[in-house]
């Protein structure tokens, strides 16, 4: 999926990038995201692309990534990481970012999930997400330690990123809200599991839908409890 729309300070983290072995420190912002990962990377104006994923934890599903380019112009007001939203909050700043941000979104379901691992798989949904996008980014800022093997461009990998990048900020409430709606949608096929409500993490409930029903084609059957040996 993908949408275009229709028109320093210090932190402390660390950066890696494809092209370099240099390792550049920064300070979390004190009022959460900001732009100026960005405009380092960006300088002169360029295209730049957040992208983060949701999904590494749960038992069942896919994880989903996003890719984003936010206007400069019109960023959406009150773009944090997702986790720290209310499910309202999220879904208002979701509709918000489609309709002024150029993004893309990407997953990997369970069967890649079992046949890698998480991490391979989270990496190739952003991987997909970033290339995905309409217009090319020239640099990728990605979520976590990591940058996905393959990208269409140079990128640098920001640990904790959605609490430093708008950017990725604004890819994690796409991916999350994404996925949330992915799940409500297949409890519609495997009503016994209650994907509505804990959208596949491992809850009591949850747990104990799979010890009285067995596993259901969106398990993740490499995670315990599916994987029984060790």
């Amino acid at each position: 999926m993908s949408r275009t729309p229709p028109d320093s300070r210090s932190r402390k983290a660390r950066v890696s990038t494809e092209n370099s072995q240099q390792t550049t420190l920064f300070a979390l912002p004190e009022n959460g995201p900001d732009f100026s990962l960005e405009r380092e990377a960006g300088s002169p104006a360029r295209l730049i692309a957040g992208t983060d994923e949701a999904g590494r934890g749960p038992l069942a599903g896919p994880v989903v990534a996003a890719a984003v380019i936010l206007c400069p112009d019109s960023i959406p007001e009150g773009l944090d990481d997702s986790k720290k939203l209310s499910e309202a909050r999220r879904e208002s700043l979701f509709d918000r970012i489609l309709s002024s941000a150029i993004v893309a979104v990407a997953s990997s379901g369970p069967a890649r999930i079992d046949r890698t691992d998480i991490r391979k798989a989270s990496l190739d949904a952003m991987r997909r997400a970033i290339a995905a996008l309409p217009e090319r980014p020239d640099h990728a800022l990605i979520d976590g330690r990591d940058v996905p093997p393959g990208l269409i461009c140079p990128a640098g990998a920001i640990i904790k990123g959605d609490a430093r990048s708008l950017s990725i900020a604004a890819a994690s409430i796409v991916a999350k809200v994404t996925r949330d709606r992915m799940m409500a949608r297949a409890a519609g096929d495997f009503p016994a599991f209650g994907f509505e409500r804990h959208a596949g993490y491992g809850t009591a409930a949850h747990r104990k839908a799979i010890t009285d029903n067995g596993p259901c084609p969106l398990h993740r059957m490499s995670f315990r409890p599916m994987r029984r040996n060790p």
